[in-house]
């Protein structure tokens, strides 16, 4: 396991990051508290400091098993939680961005967690309604408190973000050093206008969902073999099928395997290389320690360039309005003349 920087900070993290939503049987889906030990302890054993959860996640269990967890060796861990979803569907309070929620949920979590701190909290997601300058004098006088080290934003726009963190840097206020975004081969919209906002704002980018679902495995392309990941199984004519089982996102499925078998390496290993190449962090969820392994194996090599521009290539996203229209070279030519300017 290699170590990173988080954003523009000093917070070293692990190059892969464990997601904890399956840690507790609350969603129907999740594992017992035996499964996921050996899962954790995996990770940690290679190496891996960076442990993602949120309060909503097996409403509350994950957090409370990871208390456990991590309860002799807390200060070598790289701690994330959120806070926004819904912990009392009918306390308005108890919900969405706002300066009350915040310090409650926070609380909370620090309870559950068992630790005085928390390394990097996330807002999971933008309501719409709170004031960002809220959002932002709160997560500060949270760091002032010492109950936060870092904040960052998860499934928030663009423009929210930016925001944010320019009024950060204007009234003296901790600003965000992270992005948690949906990010994979398959959905790569983000790049229009997340990654290059990330690198002018000094953000890392961590991705969730990195095997869109697991169709970046090919288990669901035709004649494909149940070999990985969950039995969890997507049907075409439901509405999570309708979204995840594109045409394109089997053609681009394809190209993962095709490469996978020319170089002897399982797909999911070549679907998170190529995140890892364009400088995001994975988040990891795995139901079984042999899974986890499998996932872990991507960070002893790498995919070669032309793979790269391969998948690039089957993957490449259509870019919307002004990026698409500012790349043509005719409007390049009018912007700039004669001249090349780098």
């Amino acid at each position: 396991m290699k170590y990173k920087l988080l954003g523009n900070s000093g917070l070293r993290v692990s190059e892969i990051s464990l997601g904890t939503m399956t840690f507790g049987g609350q969603f129907g889906w999740g594992n017992n508290k035996r499964a996921c030990r050996r899962v954790f302890d995996k990770f940690c054993d290679a190496g891996g400091n960076f442990i993602d959860t949120a309060n909503y996640y097996t409403r509350g269990t994950s957090e409370t098993m990871l208390s456990e967890f991590i309860a002799k060796e807390r200060q070598g861990y790289v701690l994330a939680s959120k806070y926004t979803l819904s912990m009392n569907p009918k306390d308005p309070n108890a919900s969405g961005n706002g300066r009350k929620n915040m310090v409650q949920a926070l609380d909370a979590s620090l309870k559950r967690l068992k630790t005085d701190y928390i390394d990097l909290y996330w807002m999971h997601a933008w309501d719409g309604v709170t004031p960002i300058e809220e959002v932002m004098r709160t997560a500060d006088d949270m760091v002032r408190a010492g109950k936060i080290l870092h904040f960052g934003f998860s499934d928030t726009p663009a423009w929210v973000v930016a925001r944010a963190n320019t009024l950060a840097e204007a009234r003296g206020w901790t600003p965000a050093i992270g992005l948690q975004i949906l990010y994979n081969l398959a959905r790569r919209g983000i790049e229009q206008e997340f990654v290059p906002m990330a690198k002018q704002l000094g953000l890392g980018i961590t991705a969730w969902s990195p095997l869109e679902m697991g169709v970046l495995t090919g288990k669901y392309l035709k004649g494909a073999k149940q070999k990985w990941g969950s039995k969890r199984r997507f049907d075409v004519n439901e509405e999570w099928g309708k979204e995840y089982l594109t045409e394109k996102s089997q053609r681009i499925a394809q190209v993962v395997v095709d490469i996978a078998k020319e170089i002897k390496r399982p797909a999911v290993q070549v679907a998170l290389n190529w995140l890892r190449q364009k400088d995001a962090i994975p988040i990891v969820g795995a139901k079984t320690s042999k899974q986890l392994e499998e996932n872990l194996g991507c960070l002893t090599w790498e995919l070669e360039p032309k793979m790269v521009k391969r998948l690039d290539d089957a993957s490449k996203p259509s870019l919307g309005f002004p990026q698409g229209f500012l790349s043509r070279d005719g409007i390049k030519d009018m912007i700039f003349g004669e001249n090349k300017i780098n």
